[in-house]
């Protein structure tokens, strides 16, 4: 189960409740959902009961026990606890990561694209400075990707910092990363630096994981064998990051902020560093269910990878 999948569960709950008349609220377009806090129940958290108790007219705990007695048994949650005021922590199944990871490799490239912004127009006026610009159409790619309709022909502005795009000198990459990867009101990054193949350059990180992957992929196959998601795969960091691409692509959306698509790559490129020296048999070591789940957890962290890389305007090379 993705975090949007667990969203959309969530909310079919609130629709269940008001439905049948328990809770008198309008249902909402969309249920956030987070990663759990430290010190927190499960994996994941929602504060959906304290965002409607006000207009129920009850008590946040008493919104979220009429939810959790409908969450109950949903395919994919091991368990849902009530913690606080009334905040809706989530436990999924063992089996999750298998279909998380095939989740994403089934939606390829568009995986976390959605339609929570369905119905939403945006209009942006063309900005005269180049780095405006630039994070202006990567907003509007972010803003397409959750449905909603986004171009230029408004009155609407994004306001950052001036910074000089240099394709010229750093090649494209390299120039928008130093652009986008700051917050739009940030200074922009210097650029020989991201040149630099060396693990301190974030940019090197993110496509040299991805090159890894397209590696691990290659030498499996001349192992003989394919990347299959078959046994539970200890990994919690790695598959916490694909889990939450959908929900770091929606609220880059929302907030009109490609910085944070940039750090979510970077964070997913170190999960994914961190393990892939577990991927592959080693010495006499025979490939086996567990190696087949690891190089299909691999994969999906590449696919993930691109498609980052991809909404930004910036290649994933297969070599580097």
């Amino acid at each position: 189960m993705t975090p949007a999948d667990l969203s959309l569960t969530v909310l079919h709950a609130v629709r269940r409740a008001v439905d049948d008349g328990a809770l008198r609220v309008d249902v909402p377009p969309f249920v956030k959902v987070e990663r759990a806090r430290p010190g927190g129940a499960g994996e994941y958290a929602s504060n959906i009961a304290l965002t409607l108790a006000r207009s129920a007219g009850r008590t946040a705990l008493d919104v979220a026990g009429i939810l959790e007695e409908r969450l109950r048994g949903a395919p994919g949650l091991r368990g849902v606890e009530i913690t606080g005021p009334g905040f809706l922590n989530f436990s999924l199944r063992r089996d999750a990561g298998g279909e998380l990871v095939s989740a994403v490799l089934a939606a390829g490239s568009g995986y976390g694209s959605g339609t929570a912004l369905a119905g939403t127009t945006v209009r942006f006026a063309a900005p005269a400075e180049p780095r405006a610009a630039l994070v202006t159409e990567t907003v509007v790619r972010l803003l397409r990707t959750q449905g909603a309709e986004a171009g230029f022909g408004g009155a609407g502005r994004i306001h950052v910092r001036p910074g000089a795009y240099e394709p010229e000198a750093l090649g494209v990459d390299a120039a928008r990363w130093a652009l986008l990867r700051p917050a739009p009101q940030d200074r922009p990054l210097d650029g020989p630096p991201l040149l630099v193949q060396h693990e301190r350059n974030p940019l090197f990180r993110v496509r040299y994981a991805y090159a890894r992957v397209r590696r691990l992929l290659v030498n499996g196959e001349q192992l003989g064998f394919a990347p299959r998601y078959e046994t539970p795969v200890d990994a919690p960091a790695l598959l916490g990051a694909l889990g939450d691409h959908p929900v770091v692509l929606l609220a880059a959306a929302r907030h009109r902020a490609p910085d944070r698509v940039a750090r979510h790559l970077e964070a997913t490129a170190d999960a994914l560093l961190a393990f892939q020296h577990t991927v592959l048999p080693l010495g006499d070591e025979k490939p086996s269910a567990a190696h087949r789940s690891r190089l299909a957890l691999a994969e999906a962290a590449g696919t993930v990878l691109a498609g980052g890389l991809s909404v930004l305007g910036i290649s994933a090379p297969d070599r580097i």
